[in-house]
């Protein structure tokens, strides 16, 4: 386990390699988005900036080879509790190109689940988990991607293309769960049953 310290930003793109893994433990690359749901936006060619955006303070790096997770007296109040009432924090998975924000838990399998592709996908490799400190951050209510005036969001990640992407918190049939949003979103992607839900109005953006 390593503390990140005042970091400025995300790391440029390098990692090694991670990939998903399935709820059948076969890893897997890429998996298109349930029928039932709609798939993110396309990109856009050029990145989405936002001047006023800030990094956390710091970050825990983890990694799912490991069977580690900090106690709870280093993560502070979760922001977040799972359907069974388990802790869920906020937390970054590594990908080689991409950084995207997930949700994190002791009891989760491998502890980091992300949404992408149309599914809730079980990670492999690094992720951060973010403490969430209620006297230096805030959630704040938003809707279509948007970053309320005069707020500043804490990056959570970024696309392969270079847009941003945030912290954020949705409801899902009353469940209030890590998600992560952006600007070329148009509203906040969250995990929940094994399937990437998209909520776009009346969510929260750390």
């Amino acid at each position: 386990m390593t503390y990140n310290n005042d970091q400025s930003r995300f790391p440029e793109p390098g990692y090694a390699d991670k990939q998903f893994v399935g709820q059948d433990g076969v890893e897997e690359k890429s998996i298109g988005p349930q029928q039932q749901f709609s798939p993110p936006p396309a990109h856009s060619a050029d990145p989405q900036t936002v001047s006023q955006s800030v990094p956390p303070r710091f970050r825990i790096s983890l990694n799912t080879t490991s069977n580690f997770f900090p106690p709870p007296s280093q993560l502070g109040a979760p922001p977040c509790f799972d359907r069974d009432n388990s802790p869920l924090y906020f937390g970054s998975v590594h990908f080689s190109r991409s950084v995207h924000p997930c949700k994190v838990g002791a009891h989760l399998k491998t502890h980091a689940l992300v949404p992408y592709g149309g599914k809730e996908q079980t990670h492999s490799g690094s992720y951060d988990l973010l403490p969430f400190s209620p006297k230096t951050m805030e959630l704040v209510r938003t809707s279509h991607g948007q970053i309320p005036p005069g707020k500043r969001p804490v990056e959570g990640g970024y696309e392969e293309n270079g847009n941003k992407l945030y912290h954020a918190v949705a409801v899902v049939k009353g469940f209030r769960m890590p998600a992560k949003t952006g600007l070329h979103l148009r509203g906040a992607n969250v995990g929940y049953g094994g399937k990437e839900v998209i909520v776009t109005t009346d969510y929260e953006i750390l």
